[in-house]
């Protein structure tokens, strides 16, 4: 585990504003009949904008900077030609480097105009879930209690968490230990200290938390077809608490 220095929080969090803000735009982008190419090129003017560089294009042979991922894909979708419809699930994950330190988060969107109930509960309960397991990262509490929040909650309102898939520490390389699973028990996993900052990313689906590769290569996708929303913090372990660095 590395451990930040107060400095080394301050830099994350400059990055994690600009990424914030990258994620924002990049979101109201997203309508119908756009493709998800449209939003891999706004998201590398996006980059050289603010001067910050992409930490995903290159990473494990990753060949973008943005991650959309569409509906039964629960991360790691590569942009390409493909055209969003209205309804669709799209998820927006990216990361940055800025002066020595990755940030990454991510968001969930409903492209155009949306008349499914179940669409809006599954963005809402994975939006409240990530809130919840940012509240567990306290000093002296582990990743289990992260893990154990997030997967009850979850589970409380009718959907289910993916174990394929996990949150990690974040700082000088983009994943660093420790993991954070959206799973587990409270009091085991890893012992959360002052000054470690972690990647908290619940991944929430509609039907069983079986994956698969898809078609890309790269990205996760439902082995039932079930829908999948996904949001991202980075956030830091202080003496006063979890701080958030992507806000």
């Amino acid at each position: 585990m590395k451990i930040k220095t107060r400095e080394d929080i301050k830099i994350m969090k400059e990055g994690g504003e600009i990424l914030a803000k990258i994620l924002r735009r990049l979101s109201q982008e997203a309508k119908p009949g756009i493709t998800t190419n449209h939003l891999e090129k706004l998201a590398r003017e996006l980059v050289l904008s603010y001067g910050v560089e992409p930490s995903f294009l290159g990473f494990d042979n990753y060949p973008a900077a943005l991650c959309t991922s569409v509906n039964e894909e629960i991360v790691h979708g590569v942009p390409s030609e493909r055209i969003l419809n209205n309804g669709d699930i799209l998820k927006l994950d990216m990361g940055v480097y800025h002066n020595g330190f990755h940030t990454d988060s991510a968001v969930t969107v409903i492209v155009g105009d949306n008349k499914d109930p179940k669409k809006t509960e599954l963005l809402r309960v994975t939006r409240e879930v990530l809130e919840i397991g940012i509240a567990q990262a306290r000093a002296g509490n582990t990743t289990g209690d992260i893990g154990a929040a997030i997967q009850e909650f979850v589970r409380k309102n009718g959907f289910e968490v993916i174990h394929d898939l996990v949150g990690h520490g974040i700082g000088e390389e983009l994943h660093e230990w420790p993991q954070v699973p959206n799973f587990g028990k409270r009091g085991e996993g890893d012992k959360l200290e002052t000054g470690m900052v972690i990647a908290i990313e619940p991944m929430v689906v509609t039907g069983n938390k079986r994956t698969k590769i898809g078609e890309d290569g790269f990205s996760y996708i439902t082995a039932d077809k079930g829908l999948a929303a996904h949001f991202e913090h980075t956030v830091a372990v202080t003496e006063k608490g979890p701080y958030i660095l992507t806000n």
